[in-house]
C-alpha cells in the first residue's frame, strides 16, 4: 500500500514538472488569443488604411474571439508606426497596417527610418489602390498622349500633386517621367487627401491619385490612365498605362504584418482570419463600390512580393 502511494506520488511530481517545463510559451501558443489585440494604424484617422481596419474589426473580433483595439501612430508617413512595430514584443497582440512601397523605399532612401524592411513581417495583403493620373475637367488635355506631349513641348512645366516623397505616388511620377522621356515637377503633399485638394484647388495641374480617391471626386476630372494590368472594375473605361504604351504598373498595396519573431503558428491564425473576410458575402463589392481592389496574399506570397518589388524599386531610384 504505501509503495503504491509512493508511485502515486511520483507520478503526480513528474506530471507537474512535465507541465512546468513546457512553459509559458506553448501554453500561450496553444490557446492564442487569450485576450484583446491592439491593431495600430501608422496614419491619421480616415485614409484608406483605416477604413479596411475597420471594416475587418467585427470579422476579426468573430473569427479570433477577441477584442480588436485599433490605435493611431502617425508620422513620418506611416515610419513611426513601423518603427513601433519592429520594436514591439513578438506575442501576436500587437499587429500593424503597412503600406507597400513605403516599407520598402523608406529604408532604401534612408538609413534613418528606425525600421529595416525585413523587420516587417507581413502576415497578409488584402488591398490594393491603384494610382492613375488625372487632370482637371476644363484641360485642353483629354489623353496620356496629350499630356506627354504637352509635357515635352514645356519641360519641367507641368506640375503634379501627389502624396510625399518615396512613396507609390512618387515612384508612378518617376516611372512615367523615365518612361515618355519628358520632365515635369513633382509637388509632395502629406496624405492623399490634402494632395487631392490642392489639385481640385487648381494648385497643381495634374494629379497622381489613389482610386478610391479619383473614384469620389471623378466628375470634377479627367482620368487619363491607370497603372493597373487590366480594366479596373469600378473604372472600366480608364485606359491602362499599359494600354497607353508604357509598360508601367502603380498601385498603393496594404496588408498586416507582426514583430520579427513572431511564432509562425501566431501568424499562420491571423493569416486565415484575416484572408478569411474576402470571403465574407459582399465584402468584395463593397471594396470595388469604394475604389478599392482585393488582394488575396498570404505570408508566404507576401515575402515573396515584397522582395519582387523591392528589386524594382531599388532600379527605379537608381
Amino acid at each position: 500500500m504505501k509503495k503504491t502511494y509512493l508511485k502515486r506520488m511520483v507520478f503526480i511530481l513528474a506530471a507537474l514538472v512535465m507541465a512546468a517545463c513546457s512553459g509559458p510559451a506553448e501554453k500561450q501558443k496553444d490557446i492564442y488569443p487569450d485576450k484583446s489585440i491592439t491593431y495600430s494604424i501608422p496614419f491619421e484617422p480616415g485614409g484608406q488604411s483605416d477604413v479596411e481596419a475597420r471594416r475587418q474589426q467585427p470579422y476579426l473580433e468573430k473569427s479570433l474571439g477577441q477584442k480588436i483595439i485599433i490605435q493611431y501612430k502617425p508620422g513620418g508617413g506611416g515610419a513611426v508606426g513601423w518603427s513601433e512595430l519592429a520594436n514591439k514584443k513578438p506575442d501576436g497582440y500587437f499587429l500593424a497596417g503597412i503600406n507597400i512601397p513605403h516599407i520598402i523605399l523608406q529604408p532604401l532612401a534612408n538609413d534613418d527610418t528606425g525600421y529595416k524592411t525585413e523587420e516587417i513581417i507581413p502576415v497578409a495583403i488584402f488591398q490594393a489602390t491603384p494610382i492613375a493620373l488625372a487632370v482637371s475637367k476644363d484641360s485642353e488635355i483629354t489623353t496620356l498622349e496629350d499630356f506627354v506631349k504637352k509635357a515635352k513641348e514645356a519641360p519641367g512645366q507641368i506640375t503634379i500633386s501627389g502624396s510625399g516623397h518615396h512613396t507609390g505616388h512618387h515612384m508612378a511620377f518617376l516611372q512615367l517621367q523615365n518612361m515618355a522621356g519628358i520632365e515635369m515637377q513633382y509637388v509632395p503633399f502629406d496624405g492623399a487627401g490634402p494632395s487631392m485638394q490642392a489639385f481640385l484647388g487648381g494648385n497643381t495641374e495634374a494629379i497622381l491619385a489613389n482610386s478610391s480617391d479619383l473614384l469620389k471626386y471623378k466628375e470634377e476630372m479627367t482620368i487619363l490612365a491607370i497603372g493597373t494590368e487590366e480594366p479596373f472594375d469600378p473604372m472600366p473605361d480608364i485606359p491602362t498605362f499599359k494600354e497607353a504604351g508604357y509598360d508601367m504598373t502603380a498601385s498603393i498595396d496594404r496588408g498586416i504584418a507582426v514583430p520579427p519573431g513572431t511564432d509562425p503558428d501566431i501568424i499562420s491564425i491571423l493569416e486565415k482570419a484575416f484572408l478569411d473576410i474576402l470571403e465574407e458575402p459582399d465584402v468584395i463589392e463593397q471594396m470595388y463600390d469604394e475604389g478599392f481592389e482585393p488582394k488575396t496574399m498570404g505570408h508566404k506570397e507576401s515575402l515573396e512580393y515584397i522582395e519582387k518589388k523591392t528589386e524594382e524599386y531599388k532600379e527605379t531610384l537608381q
